[in-house]
């Protein structure tokens, strides 16, 4: 595949914006373009309604975006869900369907969660949910003005994460690669390896120092990984 680009559309967590993937360019081989994928509700699309149910958005986003390939999918916590539900939407349609499906601190999806609804939580819980999660920026949580835009965001967020219902279909085809942070409190090794059963081809489990937002802090050492097994 050497000279030909190959495109990663990048899915992020609950709250998050494209703005989360705005430095990976700096970190991959210029063959692989990054395409940040802005979620309505969120960003620059914050005039549109957030979606609170994952089966609706998995369809809009079949139809919006062009898959010309090649291309590989990454998804982090709930774009890790979005990112093999697309994949599947995808294949429903018979359309390209991704190179690689590279998901992140996200039990697999087959695995029943029992936590009780964080969505629900009044605000305070919900704040102090999300200051253990330790994903919003502590002057983002401090800020009144703020949270009062984020929070409707972050619930529903939350909300499309809750009410996911995983339907049996057969296995994908495409290579799949799970990445985990070992201090994560919410998602442990053995979710991230369940995910193998839901692909035909190769599967691999890389685990990182640091809690469920490794991918910051780990950026260089997970892109590289990354970078390896598109090209």
């Amino acid at each position: 595949k050497k000279g030909k680009s190959m495109r990663i559309f990048c899915f992020p967590y609950a709250g998050g914006g494209a703005h989360v993937f705005r430095e990976w360019p700096d970190f991959l081989p210029k063959e692989i373009l990054v395409v940040p994928v802005q979620l309505p509700g969120h960003g620059s699309w914050l005039k549109k309604a957030p979606f609170k149910h994952l089966q609706p958005l998995v369809q809009e986003l079949a139809g919006d975006l062009s898959f010309d390939s090649p291309f590989v999918f990454f998804g982090h916590s709930m774009g890790a869900l979005i990112a093999f539900e697309l994949s599947r939407e995808l294949r429903r349609r018979n359309l390209p369907r991704p190179d690689h499906l590279f998901v992140s601190a996200h039990g697999a999806p087959q695995v029943k969660r029992v936590d009780s609804p964080s969505s629900r939580l009044s605000t305070p819980e919900f704040l102090e949910k999300l200051r253990r999660l330790d994903g919003t920026p502590p002057e983002v949580l401090e800020h009144p003005d703020l949270m009062e835009i984020f929070l409707p965001i972050l619930r529903a967020d939350f909300e499309l994460v809750e009410t996911y219902e995983y339907q049996k279909e057969a296995p994908l085809e495409c290579p799949l690669s799970v990445f985990g942070g070992i201090q994560d409190p919410d998602v442990s090794r053995a979710d991230l390896d369940a995910w193998r059963g839901l692909t035909h081809g190769p599967f691999s489990l890389s685990m990182f120092p640091g809690d469920h937002f490794f991918l910051h802090q780990e950026k260089r050492r997970l892109l590289k990984q990354i970078a390896q097994k598109i090209l």
